[in-house]
């Protein structure tokens, strides 16, 4: 077996070794996946409940050591259809980190990026949005409550949206009407609130509004659609094919928004573009996380035909990676070239961020004390 990142031939054998997990102190959480042919492969999964995703990924290792990487969707299979409880947002977000890291081995393995195998690419460059700049050409961003922590009334008070559009209407003023400027409602607000603020911003033709509320009753979600000429965007929160295929049926959205370390990893991610394509559905996926996760949405951008912007993806992750990634110009980041996801991971650096993650607690009404969402 050879000792290093290079491409091996088709034929030749290799194994997995070993599963480690880096959980940060910025609650990021990493696998890297090692092989006997000295390729390793590296993938990001869910933020939130990070020790628990970090302690699942490694027992998968009984599964996965010995095996050969390649078959990564039947590998996806084994761990899915494996357990008993299928899916769920734990289990799912280690099928994620496991199914971009054996995605990033196999692309090596070959000497081509991910969208190659995946009959890419589709695309050469990808439009990102983050932050407008002439000198990247960004043109696109998105904005959402001053606190994304922040108590929200069941109904608000006509200040309140007053306030909300206000500070809309400088946004506009400020950029003019050739930037897309998406509003995320994070599922903070319940349905009144948010059919209030949906009609009054609609003048100001907000790219999309997202997350109007919680993606837990599609029936409400759907309903506020039809309510409003302007697309709702949702998928942050939703993981599997059968998690959007609701979505999709109900119309309940028209952006779809997985996020690639939490619906399923590049193989659902996939799928997922496939079904939307048939209700004429973009794919902008979710991305509030590290180089991984926009590596292998990258990936996803050059390996399907309904792809609409990629968030964040103006971030250079200089503090993660050994070198950075081809910059962003005239608003768009060219597809990596590298083989595998594209990136190089400085483990020492990561190494240093290890810590114990950030707590996500709940949220409490200043007024009353209770529960609220956020």
């Amino acid at each position: 077996m050879s000792n290093s990142e290079g491409p091996i031939g088709p034929n030749e054998e290799i194994k997995v070794t070993k599963i480690e997990t880096f959980v940060l102190k910025n609650s990021w959480v990493f696998i890297k996946i090692s092989t006997d042919a000295g390729i390793t492969g590296w993938g990001e999964m869910l933020k939130d409940d990070a020790k628990a995703c970090a302690a699942g990924a490694l027992d998968v290792a009984d599964y996965l050591v010995g095996k050969d990487p390649r078959p990564v969707v039947h590998h996806w299979q084994a761990i899915h259809r494996g357990a008993f409880y299928r899916g769920g947002p734990i289990k799912t977000a280690i099928s994620s980190g496991i199914d971009m890291a054996l995605w990033d081995i196999t692309g090596k393995c070959y000497g081509v990026p991910i969208y190659k195998l995946l009959g890419g690419p589709t695309r050469d460059r990808v439009r990102v949005y983050g932050e407008v700049s002439e000198e990247t050409g960004v043109n696109a961003m998105k904005v959402g409550p001053q606190s994304s922590r922040a108590a929200f009334k069941y109904i608000e008070t006509p200040m309140f949206v007053d306030e909300v559009v206000e500070r809309f209407s400088a946004l506009r003023d400020q950029h003019g009407p050739g930037v897309d400027i998406g509003i995320d409602f994070h599922g903070a607000v319940q349905p009144p609130t948010a059919l209030l603020l949906m009609k009054a911003l609609e003048p100001y033709q907000p790219w999309f509004y997202e997350e109007v509320v919680q993606a837990l009753n599609i029936d409400v979600m759907a309903e506020l659609a039809q309510k409003t000429h302007i697309p709702l965007a949702t998928g942050e929160r939703i993981f599997t094919k059968w998690g959007f295929k609701e979505i999709l049926e109900k119309r309940a959205a028209t952006i779809l928004q997985p996020d690639v370390c939490y619906a399923g990893g590049i193989t659902e991610l996939k799928i997922i573009a496939g079904m939307a394509e048939s209700y004429y559905t973009p794919m902008a996926p979710h991305n509030p996380q590290g180089p991984c996760s926009l590596a292998a949405s990258l990936q996803i951008a050059g390996a399907i035909p309904n792809f609409l912007a990629q968030e964040r993806g103006d971030n250079e992750y200089m503090e993660l990676l050994t070198k950075p990634l081809p910059p962003v110009t005239n608003g768009h980041r060219p597809l990596p070239t590298e083989p595998g996801l594209g990136i190089t991971i400085d483990e020492d650096k990561l190494t240093d961020l290890v810590g114990d993650p950030r707590p996500y607690g709940p949220q409490f009404d200043p007024d009353d004390g209770s529960v609220v969402d956020w």
